[in-house]
């Protein structure tokens, strides 16, 4: 999720048609924290190596998610989490003639009974930021991927949040079951990938 993501879709062009409908969706109700074109590319990219099941969660208004259908070899399932029932209600509706794709209500840690994943996005909850992170061996398949969105650009080590150590990146970066790396998309923004060991 990010600030005033969903403004960041005016103007761009060539984006795949789930997420003109999904970006369409959030701006009918006022939703302004979508993810981003750059974010979304990235999913685009990191759905295509998925084999059987990519998980995300936080549906919210499903753009990150019509990116990840957007990349996602045919066969392949994509289960979302969503908490707000209204949110999880608009988006089913929209993605209901998409095969493979399952959206449920209740909050990140319902992903856990749908897992292990090839690819899983952690945006609403289990990302550590404002509470217990998400368990990657539990998770992820052997090689299987994370993604951790919506740092701001690592710019010194250890990377610093209000004054601090940040201590949710850090846990990412340093996670010993991953082979993990920050990946910078914008001058403002950047992503966490980490990559099960085998």
């Amino acid at each position: 999720m990010s600030v005033r993501g969903t403004d960041r879709y005016a103007g761009e062009a060539d984006l795949p048609a789930l997420v003109v409908k999904a970006v369409d969706l959030a701006r009918r109700i006022g939703f302004t924290k979508s993810c981003r074109p750059e974010q979304g590319r990235l999913l685009s990219a990191l759905a295509s190596g998925a084999r059987e099941r990519i998980g995300e969660t936080g549906t919210a208004c499903g753009v990150g998610l019509a990116w990840l259908i957007a990349g996602r070899r045919r066969g392949v399932r994509v289960v979302s989490v969503e908490r707000d029932r209204r949110l999880v209600e608009l988006t089913s509706e929209l993605f209901a003639g998409v095969p493979g794709v399952e959206i449920v209500h209740g909050d990140w840690t319902a992903v856990h009974s749908h897992g292990p994943f090839d690819l899983l996005v952690v945006d609403g909850g289990g990302n550590g930021k404002q509470g217990a992170a998400a368990d990657p061996e539990r998770l992820l398949t052997p090689g299987g991927s994370i993604v951790i969105d919506d740092f701001t650009p690592l710019t010194a080590w250890p990377p610093v949040h209000e004054g601090r150590p940040d201590g949710a990146r850090l846990a990412w970066l340093e996670h010993p079951a991953l082979l993990a790396t920050e990946v910078r998309l914008a001058a403002d923004l950047s992503t966490v990938i980490g990559t099960r060991r085998p």
